[in-house]
């Protein structure tokens, strides 16, 4: 157990940021799954425009790097311009 009120205060935080992050993560991992799997382009269409918010939202909060969230994008887009 910490001995300071910094550390203590800390820990707090730490464990909220770690809960936001690991339910976020999760949504975004999901997300990810369900463009990849979609065969019709229509319905990937619009699934990637609500994707690239989430992708956007998690390099914003840090939880991914902004160079990997673009590299993501780039990828679906080529995914879903490839679909029929």
């Amino acid at each position: 157990m910490p001995n300071h009120k910094s550390c203590v205060k800390r820990v707090k935080t730490s464990d909220k940021e770690r809960l936001r992050n690991r339910v976020f993560r999760t949504k975004l991992r999901t997300a990810l799954k369900e463009i990849r799997s979609e065969t019709n382009k229509e319905a990937a269409a619009v699934q990637y425009k609500n994707i690239t918010k989430i992708i956007d939202k998690a390099a914003a909060y840090g939880l991914i790097h902004r160079k990997n969230a673009d590299r993501n994008k780039s990828r679906l887009a080529i995914h879903v311009n490839k679909l029929t």
